[in-house]
């Protein structure tokens, strides 16, 4: 008979941050770091240490014992310490794409400095697992991923029911991908703790034993057992080898190793029986009652989000497309610059950290972090627009202008109107006394008149003058010391027409008579938006109907403000049981027009809610009792406050898209704020951007299986409902979560929650969750018919993008004004990155299709540069021609040589 084997695994699941700041973990890191290498030197019999697949771990214990380098190295080397392949262990739904691919790129060439990585997709406590998991991993090499959640166990005596998609009878399964990418997967379906504190006692080891060979037995679809020895923050287990021994005593039907995943992996995967499940895309507990889905984790603590969505698009979209370009220039990448900024964003990506469901210190320190990799970007883009501007040539425009050079580092064509402030005449402070100087160019500014924009042909574009004003400001150039001046300056605001992608463009400021010409984009009468292609009709409530004018379709009664109690956590929305939503509509509502222009017009809505102050006082007591959120029997208080909503309207001429722009002062506690869309449509399913894909989604729940009497879901730039002939997308900045209602199929758009505690396994309070406070998001509608559908997706994902603009001078420059970089053909696909190699000066560009199900024709040029497909972590693809035609939801990495 051959004996079952029982793998043991000792690892420390390590939330950098969480309960507790992120020195308190830090310091617990150093203690169990100290341990394991004083174990690796004492007892030969222990095999080796999971270090929870991220090498984060190895700086932050270095930070402290930079000594012990030596020494962990040599636990590398002789196997004993197991690290990589990841930088860290993100939340997948929350970072994006290129952030997933830049932790896993990261992590390996982190790994590989030190030695193999463990090529394990290794996901223990993500919040659901992104569906391009499978091809992901298999363009680093990677064949296989384990994870804590997501799938459904129903244990090898039970069938798989064929509706169920996201079960599993066995914790081994396959996972494939919407391209059809197939990787082994692991299921931790006892928990990654399954074999936490082995006793090393008879009496105590044989209950254990029992109990948890049998629960991990239910599962296991080989005689190859896996048990995890370790948990959160776990010390390691000093006597293990020990227990082990003393199992091999008590179980001789079975064969108790200490081991490691790369063993196991290789046993398991070589025995695995012909009827495994396969699981299909992502995985977010589609299956289960809809409680612990964590999705609402998506809009706790939204001003995360906004300033993870604000850097990065810093590094993604702004700096390293203008890196890329300022090569061509200066012959030099801001390779260590950029990888710094990249570490110190993703240091915020853990799941405990970006999902916000820590305590307040954690993201407290978190908005520094944010704080640093911006700056970081910001001054590396500064650097690439001086080095491009200066060497384009600028020499046609007149003496007595003040050329500007707009960047659109967007993968597509861009229609916008854009503002951008222009210094008009300087005083430095050599030349006098500030003040002095101040009120001089004060007065110079009566005397100037009217402003007018010119493109490199010397034709005037549409533009108008914001406003003309006198700051201060200063200059640090590199080879000497700061100067500080007076300035007058001038905001000018105008129209970009289908500016491509990836491209600049040369304009000037002019003093003289410019009549911009167009009639008036908003009807103050009837309160009414509207240009060539949409009408927004703002009624008195502040509900607005919506048209359609290119597909002659209408939506009613849109921007409906709903606000309900919230008596869950930082994981878990609930509304409280007696509770019922109120509208902004019902309220006291005003209208009014703030800007009018043929470029662009404005309507600013402002509501008076009065709603509740917070929860009853109830709601304290049971969280302090630690009560699981669905036995909280608090309600809403009594009594009530005013709760003023400021929105505004924007529509530009040329633009399809409408805009919004939210402000409230939240006061209140323990509530949510939703803005909902109704859309009208007949559709069984929606689709949302998610990782490297637009994600198809059912409408409906289980309804054998869910509990929960919400839905949320996870998205990045936009949410969409379509049917053959007609869709609704909307955009969003840095808002991730929202919900699929059935009344209208109605878009519901989280855009606050406020709660008081984290949640989870005790009481831990949050007060700085309840986000008190001056709050503002931003939002956008845009309508499509049956051939313009992935226009809207494209466009949402520009709502995201800065454009960049930066004055010059007047000089010789071997740069034409008017450039495009890089040329793109596709207009289902989406473009993610354009940088230069990791390490190198070829370029990389990555996309992907935007489809699940149709192909899509993509052609990319750089003009000098020949392309060579390439995988996500940037090698070379050997004998394998570019592709033009992209399969259903594939992602293409293409690297550039010159």
């Amino acid at each position: 008979m051959t004996k079952k084997k029982v793998y043991i695994i000792s690892h420390s699941h390590w939330d950098r941050e969480w309960y507790l700041p992120y020195e308190q973990h830090h310091m617990r890191l150093v203690r169990l770091m100290d341990d394991l290498l004083e174990i690796f030197k004492t007892n030969p019999d222990f095999n080796s240490f999971h270090l929870d697949g991220q090498t984060i771990i190895l700086d932050d214990y270095l930070q402290v014992r930079p000594e012990k380098r030596e020494e962990v190295q040599a636990a590398i080397d002789n196997g004993k310490l197991k690290i990589g392949p990841f930088y860290i262990l993100q939340d997948d739904f929350l970072i994006s794409s290129e952030s997933n691919a830049r932790n896993t790129m990261i992590g390996l060439e982190e790994s590989r400095k030190w030695g193999d990585p463990v090529m394990l997709g290794y996901f223990p406590d993500t919040f659901g697992n992104m569906g391009q998991t499978p091809q992901m991993m298999k363009e680093a090499g990677i064949e296989a991923a384990a994870f804590g959640r997501g799938v459904k166990p129903t244990g090898f005596n039970n069938a798989v029911i064929n509706d169920e998609k996201y079960a599993s009878q066995f914790s081994e399964m396959w996972w494939e991908g919407p391209d059809k990418s197939n990787i082994f997967a692991l299921l931790f379906a006892n928990w990654y703790s399954n074999g936490n504190e082995i006793p090393a006692k008879k009496e105590e080891a044989i209950a254990f034993w029992d109990q948890k060979l049998a629960d991990a037995q239910q599962y296991a679809s080989t005689d190859h057992i896996l048990m995890m020895n370790g948990v959160d923050h776990q010390p390691v287990q000093k006597d293990v080898t020990q227990a082990i021994k003393l199992a091999n005593e008590l179980y001789p039907d079975y064969e108790f190793i200490h081991s490691n995943f790369d063993d196991y992996l290789s046993a398991v995967m070589s025995d695995v029986p012909d009827n495994l499940s396969t699981v299909e895309g992502e995985l977010t507990s589609q299956e289960t009652d809809g409680w612990y889905t964590l999705a609402n984790t998506s809009s706790a603590r939204i001003y995360l989000k906004q300033r993870n969505t604000d850097v990065q698009r810093q590094l993604e979209n702004v700096t390293e497309p203008l890196a890329t370009m300022a090569y061509e220039v200066t012959k030099n990448y801001p390779h260590d610059e950029l990888r710094y900024a990249w570490k110190t964003l993703m240091q915020n990506h853990p799941h405990d950290s970006i999902c916000g469901c820590s305590v307040d210190e954690v993201h407290q320190e978190m908005m520094t972090r944010y704080q640093k990799a911006e700056e970081v970007g910001k001054f590396l883009a500064e650097e690439a627009e001086t080095a491009l501007v200066d060497s384009i040539n600028t020499s046609k425009f007149a003496k007595d202008s003040k050329p500007f050079v707009i960047f659109n580092t967007a993968g597509t064509k861009r229609t916008q109107i854009v503002e951008t402030t222009i210094e008009w005449k300087r005083l430095t402070f050599a030349e006098g006394i500030p003040l002095e100087l101040y009120h001089q160019l004060e007065e110079e500014v009566k005397n100037l008149t009217d402003f007018y924009v010119i493109d490199e042909n010397g034709q005037a574009v549409p533009a108008e003058v914001v406003k003309t004003d006198v700051a201060f400001d200063y200059d640090l150039p590199t080879d000497r010391f700061r100067i500080p001046y007076m300035a007058i300056y001038v905001t000018v605001r105008m129209s970009i027409e289908k500016m491509p992608g990836m491209s600049w463009s040369t304009f000037a400021l002019l003093e003289g008579k410019y009549e911009l010409t167009g009639k008036s984009l908003v009807d103050d009468n009837t309160m009414t938006l509207e240009n060539d292609y949409v009408k927004a009709e703002v009624q008195p409530n502040g509900l607005i109907n919506f048209t359609d004018k290119i597909h002659n379709n209408t939506y009613s009664s849109g921007l409906i403000y709903e606000n309900v109690g919230d008596v869950g956590n930082e994981y878990i929305f609930k509304q409280p049981r007696e509770d019922k939503a109120l509208y902004a509509h019902n309220f006291p509502t005003t209208r009014e027009v703030i800007v009018d222009s043929p470029l662009v017009a404005e309507i600013l809505i402002t509501q008076r809610m009065m709603i509740p102050v917070s929860a009853e006082k109830l709601l304290q007591d049971e969280m302090e009792a630690v009560y699981e959120m669905r036995q909280r029997k608090a309600n809403r208080s009594t009594k009530l406050a005013e709760f003023v909503i400021k929105t505004v309207v924007r529509l530009e001429k040329y633009n399809k898209q409408i805009t919004f722009h939210t402000e409230f002062d939240n006061q209140m506690k323990d509530h949510r704020l939703r803005v909902l869309f109704p859309t009208g449509i007949t559709a069984d399913t929606h689709f949302a951007e998610s990782i490297f894909e637009v994600v198809e989604r059912p409408n409906n729940v289980n309804q054998a299986t869910w509990e929960n009497p919400t839905n949320p879901q996870h998205q990045h730039s936009f949410v969409n409902v379509h049917d053959d002939k007609q869709g609704v997308t909307v955009a969003n900045y840095g808002l991730n979560e929202y919900e699929l209602l059935s009344d209208d199929n109605t878009i519901a758009l989280t855009i606050l929650r406020a709660v008081g505690e984290l949640g989870d396994w005790g009481y831990f309070p949050t007060p700085e969750a309840q986000c008190l406070g001056e709050q503002s998001v931003d939002f956008a509608i845009e309508f499509h018919g049956k051939d313009d559908m992935y226009e809207t997706f494209t466009n949402a994902q520009g709502f995201q993008i800065p454009w960049t603009i930066t004055q010059t001078d007047i000089h010789e420059g071997t740069q034409k004004p008017t450039h495009q970089f890089l040329n793109l053909e596709g207009d289902q696909y989406a473009l993610t990155a354009i940088k230069r190699q990791e390490n190198g000066v070829d370029i990389i560009t990555r996309g992907f299709n935007l489809s699940n199900t149709e192909t899509c024709d993509v052609n990319i040029d750089i003009p000098g540069y020949t392309a060579h497909e390439a995988n996500m972590i940037e090698e070379f693809k050997e004998e394998t021609p570019v592709e033009t035609t992209l399969i259903p939801a594939k992602i293409q990495t293409l690297r550039w040589t010159k």
